[in-house]
């Protein structure tokens, strides 16, 4: 598929799928059926709720229980890195086993954050990259600062798929991405004019390998700077891609709808 060709007519707006959120986070406690219900009456309906360390699982297990549309996904994230321990590697095999989550992660490298153990990221990252080619699972992979040492690892694991969430690469890196099958997730930064090497990619990208993602309570969209992001805020971001590409918010809401299924295993109807 081409940049401008069209996806699959099956699967029509208003479907959208927020492909990163941590709607699980305590900030979303005091109103999160209210913040769920806003965004799918937005078409926003359909989640992936990524896990960062191994105390998260059961809760985002638990929520996405109890809420339509909500899909986990369970990992080792490198910010929490001191959380950690060598035998969670065993909790999460143990977790992915019984068949619900969607895709392994958010794992990945952070070189931002200097005090961060490179060496050991590294190890909890490839035993998770190894895991996932163990249960055929897609990956959600953080590169900070580290998108070169992140694309250097996934050639070490072929086959696998997944996406690289928040990318902040080049254009060249993305390209490496693509040749490996790997998506890239976009959110509320692509929202922001000074973003120039992010919004020249995301307007020239192959439109089979774009994902809409918010991050929420992370990362909000320009004007709305310092507030808690939520997923409704998703149609900012596509309406902002949708000008950068010169095409309709329709076609870009229809194709990565139709991409997170694909990477997934999602479908449109279910559970919604």
């Amino acid at each position: 598929m081409t940049k401008h060709s069209h996806p699959p007519a099956s699967l029509p707006p208003p479907w959208l799928v927020d492909s990163h959120v941590h709607i699980d986070d305590a900030s979303f406690d005091g109103d999160r059926a209210s913040v769920l219900a806003c965004a799918a009456e937005a078409g926003v309906r359909l989640m992936v709720v990524p896990g960062i360390d191994a105390a998260s699982w059961p809760r985002i297990h638990a929520l996405c229980q109890r809420h339509a549309g909500l899909y986990p996904a369970y990992g080792l994230h490198p910010l929490f890195l001191a959380q950690h321990r060598p035998d969670h590697l065993q909790l999460l095999r143990t977790r992915l086993g019984d068949g619900s989550a969607v895709a392994l992660g958010e794992i990945g490298l952070d070189f931002y954050v200097e005090a961060l153990d490179r060496d050991l990221q590294q190890y909890y990252f490839e035993a998770q990259l190894a895991m996932a080619q163990d249960f055929e699972l897609p990956v959600i992979v953080h590169a900070r600062r580290a998108v070169e040492e992140v694309v250097l690892a996934l050639r070490r694991f072929p086959g696998l798929r997944g996406v690289v969430h928040s990318f902040a690469g080049s254009a060249q890196q993305a390209a490496q991405l693509y040749e490996m099958g790997f998506m890239l997730g976009i959110g509320g930064p692509v929202t922001y004019p000074r973003a120039r090497r992010l919004r020249r990619l995301v307007a020239d990208m192959p439109i089979d390998f774009l994902l809409l993602e918010t991050d929420a309570p992370d990362q909000p969209n320009a004007g709305h700077q310092g507030t808690r992001n939520e997923p409704v805020r998703m149609l900012e971001t596509l309406q902002a891609i949708a000008e950068l590409r010169d095409e309709s918010p329709d076609l870009i809401a229809r194709a990565t709808t139709a991409n997170a299924c694909r990477l997934f295993g999602l479908r449109v109807s279910e559970r919604t």
